[in-house]
């Protein structure tokens, strides 16, 4: 499983390094948090495990509207060959980021 995690922690490596896992301490603009969330799909045969897929979130944070990097995510996650969608985009008032949220999966 720590194999198919590194491949999202290298991926997003690619597109800045100011990449955490679970939670961003004391981080400012544009930033990556991403997260292992659940296992996704898997294969089961002869009473065992065949293949496990994991799934979690990516989260990236700008103040800066059309930020480029947003497309460079979705461009190294692409050529990574790893699964996604774009969950949601909000715009926080509180803090006055714009929140990009993505779902991945590797297998």
């Amino acid at each position: 499983m720590l194999s198919k995690l590194n491949i999202i922690k290298e991926t997003l490596l690619k597109v800045t390094n100011k990449v955490y896992h679970y939670q961003a301490l004391k981080a400012d603009d544009k930033y990556i948090v991403w997260a292992e969330d659940s296992e996704g799909s898997s294969v089961e045969g002869d009473d065992k495990k065949i293949n496990q897929s994991i799934e979690g979130t990516i989260d990236y944070y700008t103040k800066e509207e059309f930020d480029p990097n947003v497309d460079k995510i979705q461009q190294a996650l692409i050529d990574a060959c790893i699964s996604f969608y774009l969950e949601s985009v909000q715009y926080e008032e509180e803090t006055e980021y714009i929140h990009y949220e993505w779902v991945w999966e590797v297998a």
